[in-house]
C-alpha cells in the first residue's frame, strides 16, 4: 500500500490519497492518530505537508509507526533555509536538512536524544535533493524505516 499525503487535488493512481478534506479518498487528519495499522505502508509520499503538522514527533513517530521494516516515505518541505518556511500562515513546524539528525540511527544527535525525546524509531537517508521552486528552497529527502 502507498500513501499520498496532504494530495489536496493531487490524486494519483496507485496511492490511497490521503488529505484532511474532499476530494481526497480517505479522509484524515494527521494531527491526529493514523489509521493505519503497524508496518502496513510500503511507500509514503509526503509533499508539502508535514510543515502543516504541529508535533515533528508525533508526525516522524506516526511515518516510522505505518512504514513496514525498509518502507520509504519521500518527504518534500519547505526548508527554513529561506521564505517559504515562513510565508504561509497555515506552516506550524519548520524543517531543514539537520531536522532530520534527529530521526537518523547512527547521527549522534539521534543516539543521544531519541529516547528522552520519545522517538520511536529510525531512518535511513536514502537520497536527498535541494532545489528552488519559484524562488523557496525545498528539501527533499526518501527515508527507509529501520526495525
Amino acid at each position: 500500500m502507498k500513501l499520498n499525503l496532504g494530495c489536496c487535488d493531487n490524486h494519483l493512481e496507485g496511492y490511497i490519497n490521503v488529505d484532511r478534506c474532499p476530494p481526497a479518498d480517505q479522509i484524515v487528519d494527521l494531527a491526529g492518530p493514523w489509521p493505519w495499522p503497524d508496518n502496513s505502508i510500503e511507500y509514503i509520499l509526503a509533499q508539502d505537508v508535514i510543515e502543516h503538522l504541529p508535533d515533528k514527533i508525533h508526525t516522524m513517530n506516526s511515518i516510522w509507526r505505518v512504514l513496514e521494516p525498509g518502507g520509504t516515505v519521500w518527504i518534500e518541505v519547505p526548508t527554513t533555509d529561506g521564505p517559504g518556511a515562513w510565508q504561509d500562515p497555515t506552516h506550524c513546524s519548520y524543517w531543514n536538512r539537520n531536522s532530520f539528525w534527529y530521526y537518523t540511527v547512527g547521527n549522534p544527535h539521534y543516539e543521544r536524544f531519541h529516547k528522552h525525546y520519545g522517538i520511536a524509531g529510525g531512518f535511513n537517508v536514502v537520497g536527498e535533493t535541494m532545489t528552488w521552486v519559484d524562488g523557496i528552497p525545498k528539501l527533499s529527502i526518501l527515508l527507509e524505516a529501520v526495525k
